[in-house]
């Protein structure tokens, strides 16, 4: 009876510290309550449709949401020409998608095809550059996540081709920037930007696409690696290279303050896209650098910003007191490190974790939540700083990065409960 007792004792308290365990891991969520917050995205989604519902009800699918600036009276988006110009084309509709697979509302689905069969064409012409991934996989790819669609799937694989038309063998990067080449003296320029785009090619190659995709894939991230960042683990936004011998030039700025600045977002795109990278190739190597250049991003978020939203840039002489912030930047960190924390695992892994919670549940208060103000998600983002170009303003992708991250934490919740309370 005493060794029956001690079992059930040892049972009893096994069950006890599992749950103690999960309940302190949805208390580290409390501050996010992510129910509400895509409940809250949905809302805005409704209203931004009736806005671009147009008087006949029909919509014009060509005219993809792309920003409401500050000082902006109306509420809805203003919208660009899908084109291959307009590189933000892609967000609208990966967010409807996002928020199809949330509500399972058809009339936002019906809007997410209209709006992702306009950039079709783009898929089948002349690359015109690297944006071609944020373009295709940002709306086809979510697409996709939704109906597998045979269609959808072939645009994918043309539109990875196509952005393997750009790469340079002898530099062993993509070409970002063609129409830069010769006003600037960018004979190769590779921009940090580049590196979220290699999602399409490894996903390209994983599912039917030709094979090269992958290698091609690995030796722009390799080659970005090696020349794209300063020793502590700040990275340039454009690397300039020699197309005859291959050889690094230099590193410059584009939308940063200065070159040698960390330029909050082309950091963001350095966490995920190295996140990334790791997810395809499980190559120690990459998760490694990962977490150096999260580390670095951290460290000086704390050092420059008074909350978990960075900067623009982190080296603007002006600091909090007059430098806008950058809530894209913030939404795209978070966004990753939800994915890398699971990769890292362990106590840093778990701070990871906390510190896009913490994030997420910042950007979800009233601060920098659009609200009734407009049909945005959030406020004061910062796109092209250097040119007076979007500062201060609501901009599609950081709507898309914020959703995707909700829709992240919403499946730590689920395996949270699932794990430990069933």
């Amino acid at each position: 009876m005493m060794k029956i007792g001690k079992i059930l004792f040892f049972v009893s308290a096994l069950f006890l510290a599992n749950g103690m365990m999960a309940q302190s891991k949805l208390d580290a969520m409390q501050g996010l309550d992510v129910n509400k917050q895509l409940q809250y995205c949905h809302k805005q989604v409704g209203r931004a449709l009736a806005e671009l519902k147009q008087k006949d009800g029909s919509f014009d699918y060509t005219m993809e949401p792309r920003n409401i600036l500050k000082g902006d009276k109306q509420k809805g988006w203003n919208c660009r020409k899908a084109t291959p110009e307009e590189w933000c084309d892609g967000f609208w509709p990966g967010i409807l998608w996002m928020d199809y697979q949330n509500t399972k509302d058809e009339a936002v689905r019906k809007a997410a095809e209209g709006y992702t069969e306009s950039l079709k064409g783009i898929a089948y012409r002349p690359c015109y550059d690297h944006d071609i991934g944020f373009l295709m996989f940002c709306s086809y790819g979510k697409g996709y996540e939704v109906n597998h669609s045979q269609e959808y799937k072939n645009v994918i694989l043309a539109s990875a081709d196509s952005l393997a038309t750009l790469f340079n063998p002898i530099v062993g990067t993509i070409l970002s920037w063609p129409r830069e080449v010769k006003p600037r003296n960018w004979p190769h320029n590779t921009i940090m930007d580049n590196m979220m785009n290699l999602d399409m090619m490894f996903w390209a190659a994983k599912n039917g696409g030709n094979k090269l995709l992958y290698d091609l894939a690995v030796t722009h991230a390799k080659t970005t690696m090696q020349n794209h960042f300063r020793p502590d683990g700040s990275c340039y936004h454009v690397a300039v290279y020699d197309t005859i011998s291959g050889n690094f030039i230099k590193g410059v700025t584009h939308q940063g303050y200065s070159d040698d600045s960390m330029w909050s977002r082309g950091q963001s795109w350095a966490i995920y896209g190295y996140t990334m990278v790791y997810r395809y190739t499980r190559n120690r190597m990459f998760l490694d650098f990962a977490q150096k250049v999260t580390d670095i991003y951290i460290k000086r978020l704390k050092e420059t910003s008074d909350d978990f939203i960075p900067l623009w840039d982190m080296d603007d002489s002006r600091g909090t007191m007059g430098a806008p912030k950058d809530v894209s930047a913030a939404c795209v960190v978070a966004d990753a490190l939800l994915e890398l924390q699971q990769y890292v695992g362990g106590e840093k892994g778990e701070e990871y974790k906390q510190f896009a919670l913490q994030t997420l549940a910042q950007l979800s208060t009233s601060k920098y939540q659009s609200g009734k103000k407009n049909v945005a998600f959030l406020m004061h983002s910062t796109g092209h700083h250097p040119a007076g170009s979007e500062i201060d303003a609501c901009i599609i992708y950081a709507d898309y990065y914020y959703l995707e991250a909700l829709n992240r934490v919403k499946n730590i919740s689920y395996y949270v409960r699932t794990r430990f309370m069933c």
